[in-house]
């Protein structure tokens, strides 16, 4: 009858040491100063971009919302470039979890009765993963408070793409939980990576495959998008943004940085939730059956 309680509050400290460790591991200062380094250039390329747009403009103006697209192609890259900063610290967060802590010895005491494998594993991803979700979302609210002042514009929807992003990035931190059961810490981090790459190729498959009005090239892109579903997070993501625009304006917004923006629907949450679960039971399976 006590078995519970103490599996609870022990999986909860380990969540509350994750989240701690996250904090305090140097790789997190060092993303901290590359993310002050990249709002600063944000805010400097959003300022002149949207002065040069007041000053000189696009043409064409009863065709094409010049601040609109600016504004939508500014911000896109941001949400890029905060998807790939959270991948970086989701990755390296998790690196060397499982094999690197165990082959140091420090694994071994957080894995016996009544913690058990399964729980150490999860409370380790939710607490890197809580850290992760922070900080993009962070990321995402400073860029969007920038993008607001320095252009006075506003995505057409603020909260769920910041979500989407979010979600993203705790995919990605998910999939690296799974690789640091496997593999050592340098080979764990060029998988993800090269995972997250891959992702990305897919998203320009369909841009290409769109322009070229190619089925094939479209169709392995949805199915790259889904086999790894935080780029079809990020395409959600870069829709949302303009999904309301329309016209001339709407089409180019559409195309968007780094992938091509597109709608998903519900399905793409429920998915995405599923997957993460997926990933995480897996890495529980494979690390139930190594050899400490």
């Amino acid at each position: 009858m006590t078995r519970a309680p103490l599996r609870i509050d022990a999986a909860r400290a380990i969540v509350g040491f994750a989240f701690a460790e996250s904090l305090r591991r140097r790789v997190f200062a060092v993303v901290l100063v590359l993310t002050v380094i990249f709002l600063a250039l944000y805010g400097l390329g959003s300022y002149f971009a949207f002065r040069e747009v007041e000053n000189l403009g696009l043409g064409g103006a009863a065709l094409i919302d010049e601040r609109q697209l600016t504004g939508s192609t500014v911000f896109g890259l941001a949400m890029f470039a905060t998807l790939f900063l959270g991948a970086v610290l989701g990755t390296f967060l998790t690196i060397g979890v499982v094999r690197g802590d165990a082959e140091t010895g420090l694994l071994q005491p957080l894995v016996v009765r009544p913690l058990g494998r399964p729980t150490m594993l999860v409370s380790r991803y939710a607490g890197a993963a809580a850290a992760t979700v922070i900080y993009v979302l962070g990321v995402y609210a400073i860029a969007l408070g920038l993008t607001r002042v320095l252009g006075d514009y506003t995505p057409d929807s603020v909260i769920a793409p910041g979500l989407a992003l979010a979600a993203a990035a705790a995919i990605i931190a998910a999939i690296s939980m799974l690789a640091s059961v496997f593999m050592a810490s340098t080979a764990q981090g060029i998988a993800v990576f090269m995972i997250f790459g891959a992702g990305l190729v897919g998203g320009l498959l369909g841009q290409i495959g769109s322009a070229l009005d190619s089925p094939s090239l479209e169709r392995i892109a949805e199915i790259v998008t889904w086999v790894l579903p935080f780029e079809a997070l990020y395409q959600q993501a870069l829709y949302l943004i303009s999904s309301e625009t329309l016209g001339i304006t709407g089409a180019l917004v559409q195309l968007g940085p780094f992938g091509g923006a597109q709608q998903a629907g519900a399905g793409l949450v429920v998915w995405a939730a599923v997957y993460t679960a997926a990933v995480i039971a897996l890495a529980v399976a494979g690390f139930a059956r190594r050899d400490l």
